[in-house]
């Protein structure tokens, strides 16, 4: 028989309640998410444990999650539109649901043209201030099976993950005057929907919609925060564990393939747009 300590069921007591305060993987789509349009373009997949998105020329389609959260994690295994994809775009993102003062962090997956690599943009709103896209080129087929794309968000830093790969990094530089998105819950949603306006080599590279319909696939929703409304303190709590000093930088190895993206596979980066920004944005001078 197993002896419990005062100290032991301390610790335990602590486990429990810290459980209690942060969202973790549901078990189903549907205990952690909603359909937000056309019902009929979102089918589960497993018994829930997966779901098939699809686009045609009636409708898209989108989710979002039950709650909100303020910060954490949250990340999805996703299969992309695989053969001729352009004009379609693939969202995940997260979002805080306001008019003016909007926070905002975006994954947005351009369809392409047979055989041409897939690109990913990421997007960051704070305090309502957005238009700071980058885009990269994937390194791997991301239609031909399931990859992770996840959003790590706590007090010092946003970094947007392809397979635990970071791919971009946007650092708490308030102290800077800088906004950071900190003060509004986000909630998470996806949606698939044509965008041949601007999607695909901004626009020349139209929908085929003889190809339709198209379909992308989810998997694996992962969101570990503090649920809002929920415990007043999860958010300031030091102790959850994105909030640890092994999560306030990245780590050497992280560090490494966050440059090789940069270098290899990055083909646009707002920072050095001149034509939009003939001076610099100071959030880009302040570097990861």
């Amino acid at each position: 028989m197993a002896t419990f300590t005062y100290t032991s069921l301390t610790l335990l007591l602590h486990i429990f309640t810290f459980a209690l305060s942060v969202s973790a993987r549901p078990a189903t789509f549907l205990q952690d998410f909603r359909i937000t349009w056309s019902d009929s373009h979102i089918k589960q997949i497993d018994g829930g444990q997966a779901i098939q998105l699809i686009l045609d020329q009636s409708s898209g389609c989108g989710f979002a999650s039950k709650n909100q959260y303020l910060f954490g994690r949250v990340s999805m295994k996703i299969k992309l539109i695989p053969g001729d994809s352009a004009g379609t775009v693939t969202a995940f993102y997260m979002n805080s649901d306001t008019d003016n003062v909007r926070d905002e962090l975006d994954f947005e997956f351009l369809g392409n043209r047979t055989g041409q690599p897939y690109t990913v943009q990421t997007n960051v709103f704070a305090h309502g201030k957005g238009d700071r896209e980058q885009r990269i080129n994937l390194w791997f087929d991301p239609a031909a099976e399931f990859h992770t794309y996840s959003i790590l968000w706590n007090h010092d830093q946003v970094v947007f993950f392809v397979d635990d790969v970071p791919i971009r990094v946007y650092k708490n530089n308030e102290a800077k005057g800088i906004p950071y998105p900190k003060l509004q819950p986000m909630g998470v949603y996806s949606t698939l929907w044509e965008a041949d306006d601007w999607a695909t080599r901004g626009g020349l590279e139209k929908i085929d919609w003889s190809k339709a319909p198209f379909y992308a696939y989810y998997k694996d929703f992962d969101i570990e925060g503090c649920p809002v409304p929920g415990p007043a303190t999860c958010a300031s709590n030091p102790n959850n564990w994105w909030e640890s000093p092994a999560y306030k930088q990245l780590d050497a190895v992280q560090l490494r393939n966050y440059r090789w993206v940069r270098m290899n596979h990055l083909i646009y980066d707002y920072c050095t747009d001149k034509s939009r920004y003939p001076v610099t944005p100071p959030e880009c001078l302040a570097g990861i």
